[in-house]
């Protein structure tokens, strides 16, 4: 029987390592914010919201979020208003088609299996998106699937995800995302 040489060793070693501890040789996912999905114009625009938007009174019925926004809505009908397109943009970022990435979010199901275990949803920003008017616009929206299905038992529980996310328009009754990913790993989310 041939001696194995230590370079060898360390290889198996690694290989029953990686197979026993479920690690992916094949990836390693790069942690995002959710505004690496927003393309540089979009996130201008966020960030310097036009006048009309500031005049709105702290308390005032105006004031909760989905009557500012509808009210924003009715104020600019111009095409020109940056704002108003980025609220609702599918514009998505090119270089993130095909990276594998890290990105915590909530969970809006879409879809389940037999045991009540999601395998289609949206992975979105902040609690209530897509549930309460208006959503986030759809380059801040996740369409994820999830062939083994995950037990979601509390929808206020934000969630890790990893997988490769791609740059491709889905639309269905609940919301509208411009990008996709298949769910490689899922966990509660916890302070990195």
């Amino acid at each position: 029987m041939p001696k194995l040489t230590a370079a060898l060793t360390r290889q198996i070693v690694f290989l029953i390592l990686f197979v026993f501890s479920g690690l992916s040789l094949a990836e390693d996912y790069q942690r995002i914010n959710w505004v690496d999905l927003l393309p540089e114009k979009d996130l201008k625009a966020l960030e310097n919201p036009p006048d009309y938007i500031n005049e709105i009174e702290d308390g005032s019925p105006e004031d909760n979020l989905s009557n500012k926004m509808l009210n924003a809505l009715e104020q600019s009908t111009a095409p020109d208003d940056a704002y108003q397109r980025a609220l609702v943009s599918t514009d998505i970022v090119e270089s993130m088609d095909g990276k594998a990435i890290r990105l915590p979010g909530f969970i809006v199901p879409v879809e389940m299996n037999d045991k009540q275990e999601v395998t289609e949803f949206f992975l979105v920003p902040y609690f209530g998106a897509c549930i309460h008017l208006p959503p986030p616009p759809p380059n801040q929206i996740i369409y994820v699937t999830s062939q083994q299905g995950i037990m979601v038992e509390d929808i206020y529980n934000a969630y890790w995800l990893e997988g490769t996310i791609t740059t491709s328009f889905t639309e269905n009754n609940v919301a509208q995302s411009a990008y996709s990913m298949t769910a490689e790993t899922v966990e509660l989310y916890t302070e990195e």
